[in-house]
């Protein structure tokens, strides 16, 4: 499917003021830099002329309103970026933002909360039990099958995953699980389709871009695979049915709506039985050289200019 770029048009005025905010603590501050340097770049081309760079720490409310920004651009990813909290102080601070707002953001962060709000919408949810620090997990898990996922329930890019096959494994990578977050979700295994489709909104329009499928050299779709060149192989399109893949789309907006997204996501699946399960939403879709959203847009003909004047363009939707 071929997007008509010539209705992307720029709302925001090149003369704001505008900061692209990257970085921060959180435990993928590397990559956020990275999307962060390349969507800066991108906007400078696009003609924005009063742009900046800022790699956020505790003062960023004092530098934005010291710097006088008028829109920001939210390239930060995971805690504190991605999970409601730099959303809420923009809404403080009343400038308009990239991205989901804050209680979309907040749900989307904690795998968990997501999978409770898709079970509402009668959405292809894998099975799986949420585990906090201090339980005992033996109990709880026994309603699942091994092999199992540990995922930290509030992490990104696949930090502190951990596939487990038997219980000594199970309470090896648990605590390995633990040191990201304070609760676990543990979800069975199951073979099949690794795929990613982005959700975009450009003004009344919402659509789901292609669909991108993983064929990885490591076990599952992991860190590594996901940032390390030549891990992985990226099939655009997926190879599914016009059936399956209206199917994935359909969902994927879908589950958009239900969480209350805005301007962008990333929805991750994966297809096994041919059913297409939903494993999580990222509000902030990494940018970077290697990302899959840049190429699920460039695969519709959207250059990575164009996909960063749509997000850029929904500053605001929040509001």
């Amino acid at each position: 499917m071929e997007y008509d770029v010539k209705k992307i048009k720029k709302l925001i005025d090149e003369n704001k003021k505008i900061a692209v905010i990257c970085g921060g603590p959180s435990s993928e501050r590397e990559i956020s830099l990275r999307s962060g340097k390349n969507i800066f770049e991108a906007l400078k081309k696009l003609g924005y002329k009063n742009v900046e760079l800022i790699d956020i720490d505790k003062n960023i409310s004092k530098v934005l309103i010291d710097k006088k920004i008028e829109v920001v651009y939210n390239a930060m990813h995971g805690r504190y970026g991605e999970d409601g909290c730099i959303q809420g102080l923009l809404e403080i601070l009343e400038i308009p933002y990239t991205g989901c707002g804050v209680t979309a953001s907040s749900v989307c962060m904690n795998k968990d909360y997501t999978k409770n709000v898709l079970r509402n919408f009668d959405i292809p949810l894998i099975k799986s039990v949420l585990i906090k620090k201090n339980e005992d997990y033996c109990e709880k898990i026994k309603e699942l099958k091994y092999p199992m996922m540990l995922k930290p329930v509030s992490e990104g890019s696949s930090l502190g995953m951990f596939k487990v096959s038997d219980e000594k494994e199970m309470e090896e990578c648990f605590k390995k699980s633990l040191k990201y977050n304070q609760d676990v979700l543990v979800e069975e295994y199951l073979d099949g389709k690794s795929l990613t489709v982005g959700v975009l909104e450009d003004g009344d329009e919402l659509f789901a871009t292609e669909i991108i499928e993983f064929n990885t050299k490591t076990e599952w779709y992991d860190y590594e695979a996901k940032y390390t060149a030549g891990m992985t192989e990226f099939i655009i399109p997926a190879k599914l049915s016009d059936d399956m893949t209206q199917k994935v789309k359909d969902i994927a907006v879908k589950a958009f709506k239900a969480c209350g997204c805005r301007g962008v996501s990333r929805v991750d699946f994966l297809v096994s039985d041919n059913v297409p399960y939903v494993l999580e939403i990222n509000t902030s879709p990494g940018m970077t050289d290697l990302s899959d959203l840049p190429a699920q847009s460039k695969a519709m003909g959207i250059s990575y200019e164009n996909l960063v004047q749509i997000i850029l363009n929904g500053a605001g939707l929040n509001k």
